[in-house]
């Protein structure tokens, strides 16, 4: 990547705006471009800048934080989203895996964590990575497995499975197989039926416990 990674912020807390922004203006490697405090003021923001990073928090005043990443990823498939929060409940965790964000980061985290995270979201913003991850799929338990053995993965769905590890969304594993995204789609609902899954996060928890992956895969760990 040539020249800095340009960040938009949007979070309601004009401290947290104003904390973000010294953070990184004494990191000559990112600059921030645009902020903002609302969810309805984002879009145009990120129009005017076409940034490299969204930063933006769980909760905003007007809006679900997750919600509005969620249309950015669809509409920005490239954009790098990392999202800060003050609730660093398993549930939130999952949610933002699932929305398709980069990097989920607490606000309490060291501040190199969360310049680690927005430099993995400008250059791997299909990838997921959030500190405790593995130990939050570790926590939310299922009363039944199935066993390694009764599940007859075929390389199609391990691969997909390790894609889906590497925090992929469902059109980025489309593209990195070479097919259509409805074939994508296919292939993930099948893999979620063999795993008794719901979810990403339920996949890849099953996953881990069977030794399909290990979080060596991919930077959910």
């Amino acid at each position: 990547m040539s020249g800095p990674i340009t960040v938009v912020v949007v979070d309601g807390h004009t401290l947290t705006r104003y904390g973000l922004a010294g953070l990184v203006s004494a990191d000559p490697e990112i600059s921030i471009v645009g902020e903002c405090g609302l969810a309805a003021e984002a879009p145009a923001r990120i129009a005017v800048a076409h940034p490299d990073v969204v930063v933006l928090d769980v909760v905003l005043p007007d809006a679900d934080g997750l919600r509005l990443a969620r249309e950015l990823r669809d509409r920005y498939p490239s954009l790098g989203i990392v999202v800060l929060t003050c609730h660093d409940e398993d549930d939130v965790l999952f949610r933002a895996l699932e929305t398709g964000v980069s990097a989920f980061v607490a606000k309490t985290a060291p501040n190199a964590e969360v310049l680690a995270a927005i430099r993995h979201a400008a250059v791997a913003a299909a990838s997921f990575t959030a500190t405790g991850l593995a130990s939050a799929l570790a926590r939310r338990g299922q009363a039944t497995l199935p066993t390694a053995a009764t599940l007859a993965l075929s390389p199609r769905e391990r691969e997909v499975l390790s894609l889906l590890a590497t925090g992929q969304s469902v059109p980025a594993i489309a593209g990195s197989m070479f097919v259509s995204l409805s074939t994508a789609k296919t292939y993930v609902s099948r893999l979620y039926d063999k795993l008794g899954a719901t979810n990403r996060a339920n996949a890849i928890m099953t996953a881990l416990r069977l030794g399909l992956i290990s979080t060596e895969l991919s930077a959910i760990a």
